[in-house]
């Protein structure tokens, strides 16, 4: 009898989110050379330290081909869905919209993220004011949602009503980039 379970090699392809679902744990991606579509489970996208990831976004993985499909099994890199640029708010000028990337990254824990109202709020470690967090920030950062506890990497600007995000990163990324 054969062994249809059997796992060949890894394989690394280039692509996009075609859709992500973290309440039911899966997604898909579509590589950029084309075939079928491969299965992005929750658990690979929690071993690159993120909960959620944006529909649309570019992604390096590893993937193996097996009797059953095609699979992620390691994400090497996830770069925010195309867009005009950074959001920006009357907060945010285009000068320092230019600028986000030279903000130093500052630890945080999520407090409540409602995708539905389109905003939520996180502590920055060592500090005791709210940081505002909009949905759309979230989105050019990759993001499609965020858990309450979540452990992320925040740019943070002043704006007129407190602190608020420009740039949200995973926490390992924040890591790596810090």
């Amino acid at each position: 009898m054969e062994d249809n379970s059997k796992i060949l090699d890894r394989e690394r392809i280039q692509g996009r989110v075609k859709w992500f679902d973290p309440v039911k744990g899966f997604g898909f991606i579509v590589s950029d050379e084309g075939g079928p579509d491969i299965l992005l489970h929750a658990n690979v996208l929690r071993n690159f330290g993120q909960g959620s990831i944006a529909d649309g976004a570019e992604i390096d993985v590893e993937i193996q081909r097996t009797a059953r499909g095609t699979q992620a099994v390691e994400i090497l890199s996830i770069r925010p869905p195309e867009s005009t640029g950074p959001a920006l708010t009357e907060d945010l000028s285009p000068e320092m919209a230019e600028r986000i990337g030279d903000l130093a990254i500052e630890p945080a824990r999520i407090k409540w993220f409602d995708k539905g109202k389109g905003f939520g709020f996180a502590n920055a470690f060592g500090r005791p004011e709210d940081i505002f967090v909009h949905i759309e920030i979230l989105r050019q950062s990759g993001f499609a949602d965020l858990q309450p506890g979540e452990a992320v990497g925040l740019r943070i600007i002043e704006g007129k009503r407190g602190r608020m995000a420009v740039q949200v990163l995973s926490w390992e990324a924040a890591l790596r980039d810090n």
